[in-house]
């Protein structure tokens, strides 16, 4: 069982012009091709998704930004609440909206959100973690990510957030890969 308990309730969420502010990340590591034996072998990236109890589909970790932390506190919160996973917060992907209709309540009954969306480069997963008795976690490409995506906001960030996001960083720093290590 996980030390870490998963915030529940509204009572600290946080609103904006009737809607309600969510926060989130797109877990990201790196893995070889193995097509070359040599140093210089192609590495890939992978993304973390996570199921949810609530239907086909997968997610990326995502959920309420509370008042009493900053936006990239609650995204990683969720990171490791949600997928079990710790890591290096990198760079703000894009403010992403879109209607949840589990969501709706008297300060947002229309359910309408903002998710304020992050890249988060992994190098801890967590043997056990608040919501793992709901949520299992996949690695995929992007490509695969993309084709799963229950979400089309969620498919939107990873597509145009993250994507254009990471090339523009290899090809604006001419960055190395990280070593998982």
């Amino acid at each position: 069982m996980s030390d870490l308990v998963a915030r529940t309730g509204r009572h600290q969420q946080r609103y904006e012009d009737g809607c309600r502010l969510v926060a989130g990340c797109i877990p990201y590591k790196y893995r070889d091709s193995g097509e070359s034996s040599d140093e210089n072998s192609e590495r890939i990236v992978e993304v973390l998704m996570i199921n949810t109890p609530s239907g086909p589909g997968l997610l990326f970790p995502k959920g309420g930004w509370e008042n009493d932390e900053t936006v990239e506190e609650a995204a990683v919160r969720e990171a490791i609440e949600e997928a079990g996973v710790r890591g290096e917060l990198m760079d703000f992907l894009g403010d992403y909206d879109f209607r949840s209709k589990t969501h709706q309540d008297e300060f947002c009954p229309e359910g309408l959100c903002r998710a304020s969306m992050f890249a988060l480069l992994v190098n801890e997963e967590l043997e056990s973690w608040p919501e793992q008795s709901t949520r299992s976690r996949t690695w995929l490409t992007v490509p695969e990510a993309a084709e799963n995506c229950r979400h089309a906001w969620m498919r939107e960030a990873l597509l145009q957030g993250f994507s254009k996001w990471h090339n523009q960083k290899m090809e604006n720093t001419g960055e190395e890969m990280p070593d998982e290590d």
